[in-house]
Parts: C-alpha cells; structure tokens; sequence
C-alpha cells in the first residue's frame, strides 16, 4: 500500500468518524473520532472472535502505520507549533518556576513511583517485567500530553492561570521525557551504563541545546516574517520553519519538540506583534488552527485504531486496570509535592492540585514510545499498560475535567 492510499484511509475515516460524532454523540471532536474508532476496533475483534469476520487484512493494512515514526516525526512538530503560538508568554514566564518543576522534578517523582509500583503489580500476576523496563514504562507514561491536554483544556474553560500551568507544562515535559526515555531505554537493553556524566551531557545536548537551537531559528523566522508583508508567504515561512527546523533538529541531535515550542513562542509572541499586519495574523492563525484540528483528528483516530494491533491476554489487561490508579495517584504526588514547596512563594488557588492532577492527560506520544521498545516478553504488558492509562485519560479524564475546573471558579 503507498503512503497517499494510507493517508486517503485514515483522513476519509477521520472525516467520516467527525461526521457521526457531529451527528450524534456530539463529543469534543478528537474524544469523539478515538471513542468511535475503538468501538470499530472492538466490533471487529467481537466478530472475529465469533467467526463472523477475519482482522487479517484489517490488522494488515493498519500494521504497516509506524505510529511512532507518524507521531514524533511526522505530526508532533506541527501540534506544538499551533499550540505554543497561542501561549503568551508574558504568562508564561510568570509561572516559569513551577512549569520547570513541574516539566523536570515531576517527571523523574511520577517515573519512579510508576516504576516501583507498576514492578510489584506485574510480578504479583506472574508477568515478567524487568525494573529496569518498568522505569522505562513510568518515564514514557508520565509526561503530560500536550497535543491531549491543548486539544481539550480550550474547550472546557479551565481558570487562566491553571490553563497556563498545565499547558506550559505539557509543551516542555514531552522534550524532558523523550531525553529522559532514550537514557532509561539505553540502560534497559545495556547500550550505556549509569553515569551521570553520559545523562547530563545528554540533556544539555537535547534540552539546552534544542532550545538555543530553537531561539535562533525562531528569530531567523521573525526577520524573514518582519521584511515583508505577505501573507502567503508568511505562511510558508511558519511551515519551512517547522518541517525544516525540525528535520535539522533531529540531525544535529538535540530536542526537536523543544526547539519548535521555543520558535513557536517567539512568532506567536515578538512575531505576531512586531512582524505581521492584522490580516497575516487573521491568516496565520485560520492556517495553523486548521492544521491543529485536522492532525488532532488523524492523531485521535490512530489511537483508536491502535487497539487492533495490540497482542492483549486477560492478565495485561488486569495489570493495565491496577496501573491506571497508579498513575494518576502518582501524578498527584508528584504535582502536589513541587506545589506544597511553591506555595510559599506563589499563590495557588485552592483546587491547583486537583485540577492539574486530573488535566494532566497522557496521549499519542505515550503511546508512540510504547511502540519504539524493543522486541521482547516485556512488550506487550507494557504496551497494554500504556494503551489503557492513555484511554482512560483521554476518555475519563478528559470528558470530566470540565466539571473539575468548574469547582476551581466558584
């Protein structure tokens, strides 16, 4: 199958997933294309399991999607940079401390409580997971979303200075992960031994270095923007910025997510107020908000259909429902922790915790590093693990937030 029959499949079945969900069930639209591609995906293993129907070809056709391959290196650069050029900034740096502790401190906290637990309720049902793997599992299930978390806190009407924590966070923590990942990953499988020479190095690598990187093309794109007034132009400048940017990013090895919020923050912020006219800014916004919502709609349709290919036993999925408690208990540890030490200095409103506890959605970037681990027994409970924690994230959490982040406003 070529890639423009895979893209015709996935775009024709997300228009046709939003129509329905537009018709019917009338879900926040990514909520309601990932509930009705589950529902497909289930109806079809029922009518395997019954004999009425083979998922061959069905499984065939979705199993040549490199899910990982399409989310970090195809749509991600794209969703942050809409995202972060609606951030302001201004906002952002006035909570600047707790959305570094937050995107670092809380990460390593939630990746190790995750592990531990996670280790004795795999070893409890007779499942073999290595610790070492299930760190591996704690640091790619902890990050929050941000392509999850944006996609649905616009809509529900979270208060302002909560909404910046939570997606200030989301836009960093993924970059922190992935550095973070790609250690725990190479100690796993023996790549690398502990050393904190080797992570620190790598960090400052990817984390530092993709945000200089990121200042520097970002302001490269700024004078471009600021020396004409052009709308169409300018568009294309925003997308040479991303796909190029990224794509050198990934090169030089150092942090391309990171990079691309750190540019997307700089045109959304010095850009849209010192280079563009306010029609390149109408323009702009119109051709970056539709490119969010139709990769947002693809992106929540794999995960939907994800379930088809996923080698699932009776015992992973009690494993993956005991885990489901556990990270989000482990998510409130590790928001309330940093939040207790802030509040000395900053003031937090009375339900901070709550709220960034249950807003704290897992999305397609768990479930893309899920798919990047090696072969082995280990595999699978892990992937069902971090498929159900995104589900129930998604779904649960992010269907109720709402009524959350109303308590914080009476």
């Amino acid at each position: 199958m070529s890639l423009f029959d895979m893209v015709a499949i996935l775009l024709s079945l997300a228009a046709l997933f939003s129509l329905i969900n537009y018709k019917t069930i009338k879900l926040p639209n990514g909520i309601g294309i990932m509930l009705i591609g589950l529902l497909m995906s289930l109806a079809i293993i029922i009518a395997h399991k019954m004999g009425l129907f083979s998922t061959e070809s069905v499984q065939h056709i979705f199993a040549q999607i490199d899910f990982n391959e399409a989310v970090l290196n195809g749509m991600l650069s794209f969703l942050l940079f809409a995202g972060a050029l609606h951030v302001n900034i201004n906002k952002l740096a006035e909570l600047a401390d707790t959305i570094a502790i937050l995107a670092t401190i809380g990460i390593v906290i939630s990746a190790a409580i995750v592990a531990f637990v996670s280790y004795y309720i795999f070893a409890f049902l007779q499942i073999d997971v290595p610790f070492l793997y299930c760190l591996v599992f704690g640091v790619l299930i902890s990050p929050t979303d941000p392509i999850a978390v944006m996609g649905i806190l616009k809509k529900v009407g979270a208060p302002k200075a909560i909404e910046v924590k939570i997606t200030g966070e989301s836009l960093f923590n993924d970059g922190v992960a992935v550095v973070l990942f790609i250690v725990v990953l190479e100690l796993a499988t023996g790549q690398s031994e502990v050393s904190m020479s080797h992570i620190s190095l790598l960090f400052l690598k990817e984390a530092i270095g993709g945000t200089i990187y990121g200042l520097i093309i970002g302001y490269i794109a700024y004078l471009f923007l600021k020396s004409i007034d052009d709308y169409q132009v300018e568009v294309l400048i925003t997308l040479a910025l991303v796909t190029g940017g990224y794509s050198l990013a990934q090169h030089l090895h150092i942090s391309g997510p990171i990079a691309i919020v750190v540019a997307g923050l700089m045109i959304g912020n010095k850009g849209r107020r010192l280079a563009m006219s306010e029609n390149t800014r109408k323009r702009l916004d119109d051709f970056w908000e539709l490119i969010d919502e139709i990769l947002n709609a693809v992106l929540f349709l794999l995960i939907g259909i994800e379930l088809l290919i996923i080698q699932i036993s009776q015992n992973y999925i009690l494993a993956a429902l005991l885990i489901i408690p556990t990270a989000l208990i482990a998510r409130f540890i590790s928001v309330g922790l940093p939040v207790a030490i802030l509040k000395y200095k900053n003031s937090y409103s009375p339900h901070t915790v709550k709220i960034l506890t249950w807003g704290g959605l897992r999305g397609g970037i768990s479930v893309a590093l899920a798919l990047s681990l090696p072969a082995g027994t280990w595999r699978d409970p892990l992937l069902t693990a971090t498929y159900a924690v995104v589900i129930f994230s998604i779904l649960v959490q992010g269907l109720t937030i709402g009524k959350v982040a109303a308590m914080a406003n009476k």
